[in-house]
């Protein structure tokens, strides 16, 4: 496999504006309040007067080892080559459900389709828009304070050393590197 891609979240930047939710929302022609890419997350420590809150943009994690890829029946989804994004081919999908059980992430969500029927939806790196290769997805696009990147994992290891920030943890080793604190 060529070098895997991936992201880095500064959450010491996000000020949960959801603009990297609506950005991803609206270039996809997904539907408000139904299937979420990419999701704001809040997390509130301490007891009053200090209290501190964080927040992290977070979507698929495109996992080096996904068990999503592995517990598809259908072979619906796969690791792209060229730059380890995970992919569903939505014309194998057959909506059974099973790659949400094996997610360790809780990230496949699911369209409903005309006619009846269900298929897995999640975040491509915005491959689905035909984006150009040196062009960012929408989201990160978006970010009005620049808390989100995108590209070569080794590079936002070297943004996540800058800002103390490390690799999140998970058996499927995610791609995806996260700074907290300031």
């Amino acid at each position: 496999m060529a070098e895997q891609y991936g992201f880095f979240v500064d959450s010491t930047r996000c000020i949960k504006c959801y603009a990297c939710e609506v950005a991803c929302q609206q270039w996809h022609g997904i539907k408000a309040d139904t299937v979420h890419r990419r999701t704001v997350q809040e997390e509130c420590t301490g007891t009053f007067p200090d209290v501190k809150r964080r927040f992290t943009s977070l979507s698929c994690m495109h996992c080096e080892s996904p068990l999503c890829v592995a517990s598809c029946p259908q072979g619906a989804i796969s690791k792209r080559e060229e730059d380890g994004l995970v992919v569903v081919d939505k014309a194998k999908c057959t909506g059974d459900k099973t790659c949400a059980t094996a997610c360790p992430f809780d990230v496949p969500e699911f369209i409903e389709l005309e006619g009846g029927g269900v298929v897995m939806d999640k975040c491509d790196g915005c491959l689905s828009l035909s984006r150009e290769a040196d062009e960012m997805p929408r989201c990160v696009n978006t970010c009005p304070t620049k808390a989100l990147h995108f590209g070569k994992l080794a590079d936002m290891a070297a943004l996540a050393k800058e800002k103390g920030g490390s690799q999140l943890e998970g058996g499927t080793v995610p791609s995806v590197y996260v700074a907290y604190d300031a």
